[in-house]
Protein backbone atom coordinates (compact mmCIF):
# COMPACT_ATOMS: atom_id res chain seq x y z
CA UNK A 1 0.00 0.00 0.00
CA UNK A 2 1.13 3.53 -0.92
CA UNK A 3 1.58 6.24 1.36
CA UNK A 4 -0.98 8.38 1.00
CA UNK A 5 -4.03 5.52 0.73
CA UNK A 6 -7.17 5.94 2.01
CA UNK A 7 -7.23 3.42 4.74
CA UNK A 8 -11.05 4.07 6.37
CA UNK A 9 -13.99 6.22 5.50
CA UNK A 10 -16.61 7.16 7.55
CA UNK A 11 -20.24 8.68 7.24
CA UNK A 12 -23.15 10.08 9.34
CA UNK A 13 -24.55 6.87 9.72
CA UNK A 14 -21.43 5.45 11.83
CA UNK A 15 -21.97 7.45 14.67
CA UNK A 16 -21.85 5.60 17.73
CA UNK A 17 -23.01 9.02 19.36
CA UNK A 18 -21.26 9.46 23.49
CA UNK A 19 -24.23 9.48 25.94
CA UNK A 20 -24.23 13.52 26.43
CA UNK A 21 -22.94 16.22 23.79
CA UNK A 22 -23.41 14.07 20.73
CA UNK A 23 -23.25 15.37 17.44
CA UNK A 24 -27.43 15.18 15.72
CA UNK A 25 -28.50 13.39 12.75
CA UNK A 26 -29.48 15.35 10.21
CA UNK A 27 -30.14 15.83 6.53
CA UNK A 28 -29.49 18.86 3.66
CA UNK A 29 -31.05 18.13 0.37
CA UNK A 30 -31.45 14.99 1.43
CA UNK A 31 -27.77 13.65 2.45
CA UNK A 32 -27.16 12.84 5.99
CA UNK A 33 -24.47 14.56 7.79
CA UNK A 34 -23.92 15.27 11.96
CA UNK A 35 -24.43 19.03 12.79
CA UNK A 36 -22.58 19.94 15.52
CA UNK A 37 -23.88 22.68 17.68
CA UNK A 38 -22.33 26.48 17.70
CA UNK A 39 -22.75 26.88 21.46
CA UNK A 40 -21.78 23.35 23.13
CA UNK A 41 -19.02 21.19 22.44
CA UNK A 42 -20.14 18.15 20.77
CA UNK A 43 -18.95 14.60 19.28
CA UNK A 44 -19.20 11.97 17.28
CA UNK A 45 -17.56 8.81 17.61
CA UNK A 46 -16.68 5.76 15.07
CA UNK A 47 -15.66 2.63 15.58
CA UNK A 48 -13.13 1.02 12.73
CA UNK A 49 -10.39 -2.04 12.37
CA UNK A 50 -7.34 -0.38 10.94
CA UNK A 51 -6.66 -2.34 8.20
CA UNK A 52 -4.35 -5.03 7.53
CA UNK A 53 -2.25 -3.26 5.09
CA UNK A 54 -1.46 -0.34 7.32
CA UNK A 55 2.36 0.55 7.19
CA UNK A 56 2.35 1.58 10.78
CA UNK A 57 3.00 5.35 9.74
CA UNK A 58 1.85 8.71 10.28
CA UNK A 59 -2.15 9.59 9.12
CA UNK A 60 -3.99 12.23 8.24
CA UNK A 61 -7.60 12.63 9.32
CA UNK A 62 -9.89 14.48 6.73
CA UNK A 63 -12.76 16.17 8.43
CA UNK A 64 -15.70 17.10 4.87
CA UNK A 65 -18.16 19.57 6.68
CA UNK A 66 -19.87 22.48 5.75
CA UNK A 67 -21.15 25.54 7.56
CA UNK A 68 -25.25 25.20 8.22
CA UNK A 69 -25.94 28.78 8.04
CA UNK A 70 -22.59 30.91 8.30
CA UNK A 71 -21.61 32.55 5.00
CA UNK A 72 -18.57 35.17 6.99
CA UNK A 73 -15.91 33.46 5.46
CA UNK A 74 -13.23 34.83 8.41
CA UNK A 75 -14.81 32.94 10.82
CA UNK A 76 -13.02 29.76 12.03
CA UNK A 77 -14.59 26.02 13.23
CA UNK A 78 -12.63 24.41 15.27
CA UNK A 79 -12.43 20.74 15.36
CA UNK A 80 -10.32 18.29 18.09
CA UNK A 81 -9.87 14.52 16.65
CA UNK A 82 -8.69 11.35 18.72
CA UNK A 83 -8.09 7.93 18.39
CA UNK A 84 -8.55 5.15 21.53
CA UNK A 85 -7.05 1.73 20.88
CA UNK A 86 -9.43 -1.00 22.19
CA UNK A 87 -7.35 -4.10 22.42
CA UNK A 88 -6.72 -4.48 26.11
CA UNK A 89 -9.41 -1.77 26.94
CA UNK A 90 -12.70 -2.56 29.26
CA UNK A 91 -15.27 -1.59 27.30
CA UNK A 92 -17.09 0.10 29.72
CA UNK A 93 -14.85 2.83 29.44
CA UNK A 94 -13.22 5.54 27.27
CA UNK A 95 -9.72 6.08 27.56
CA UNK A 96 -8.94 8.47 24.22
CA UNK A 97 -5.94 9.52 23.60
CA UNK A 98 -5.40 13.45 23.72
CA UNK A 99 -6.84 15.13 20.60
CA UNK A 100 -5.23 16.84 17.69
CA UNK A 101 -6.85 20.40 17.25
CA UNK A 102 -7.24 22.57 13.95
CA UNK A 103 -8.48 25.69 14.42
CA UNK A 104 -6.76 27.24 10.68
CA UNK A 105 -9.72 26.60 9.08
CA UNK A 106 -12.16 28.99 7.75
CA UNK A 107 -16.16 28.32 6.77
CA UNK A 108 -17.06 28.76 3.25
CA UNK A 109 -18.69 32.26 1.85
CA UNK A 110 -21.52 29.94 0.77
CA UNK A 111 -23.44 28.32 2.97
CA UNK A 112 -23.39 24.59 2.19
CA UNK A 113 -20.13 24.90 0.16
CA UNK A 114 -17.69 21.87 1.30
CA UNK A 115 -14.89 22.58 3.60
CA UNK A 116 -12.28 20.04 4.01
CA UNK A 117 -10.15 20.29 7.03
CA UNK A 118 -7.09 17.91 7.89
CA UNK A 119 -5.55 16.60 11.25
CA UNK A 120 -2.37 15.03 10.99
CA UNK A 121 -1.31 12.24 13.85
CA UNK A 122 2.27 10.89 13.85
CA UNK A 123 2.19 7.16 14.57
CA UNK A 124 2.24 5.41 17.95
CA UNK A 125 1.34 7.71 21.42
CA UNK A 126 -0.34 10.36 19.04
CA UNK A 127 -2.86 8.34 17.67
CA UNK A 128 -3.20 5.68 20.72
CA UNK A 129 -0.55 3.38 19.79
CA UNK A 130 -3.38 1.98 17.00
CA UNK A 131 -1.84 -0.58 14.95
CA UNK A 132 -2.86 -2.92 11.65
CA UNK A 133 -5.46 -5.28 12.32
CA UNK A 134 -6.90 -3.43 15.79
CA UNK A 135 -9.79 -2.44 16.67
CA UNK A 136 -9.69 1.27 17.31
CA UNK A 137 -12.33 4.47 17.86
CA UNK A 138 -12.17 8.05 16.92
CA UNK A 139 -13.66 10.57 18.54
CA UNK A 140 -14.41 14.08 16.42
CA UNK A 141 -15.77 17.33 18.54
CA UNK A 142 -16.79 20.71 17.06
CA UNK A 143 -14.71 22.74 20.04
CA UNK A 144 -17.39 25.78 19.95
CA UNK A 145 -16.40 26.93 23.08
CA UNK A 146 -13.20 28.30 20.88
CA UNK A 147 -14.78 28.89 17.82
CA UNK A 148 -16.28 31.93 16.34
CA UNK A 149 -18.63 30.10 13.36
CA UNK A 150 -22.31 30.55 13.99
CA UNK A 151 -24.86 28.01 13.41
CA UNK A 152 -23.97 24.09 12.89
CA UNK A 153 -21.24 22.93 11.48
CA UNK A 154 -22.08 19.65 9.16
CA UNK A 155 -19.83 16.45 8.94
CA UNK A 156 -20.49 14.85 6.20
CA UNK A 157 -17.20 12.44 5.73
CA UNK A 158 -14.75 11.70 7.40
CA UNK A 159 -11.87 10.01 5.78
CA UNK A 160 -8.27 8.60 7.50
CA UNK A 161 -5.20 8.08 5.25
CA UNK A 162 -1.95 7.30 6.27
CA UNK A 163 0.69 9.93 5.28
Amino acid sequence: MASGDTLVVFHPYNNEPPATNYATLDTRNQRPCLDFDAATNESAVFSGIMPRHYAAGGVTVYLHWAASTDTTDTHHCYWDVGFELCTGLDMDGDSFAAVNSVDTDHCNATSGIETVTAVTFTDGADMDSVIAGALFRMIVTRDAASDDMTGDGELYAVEIKET
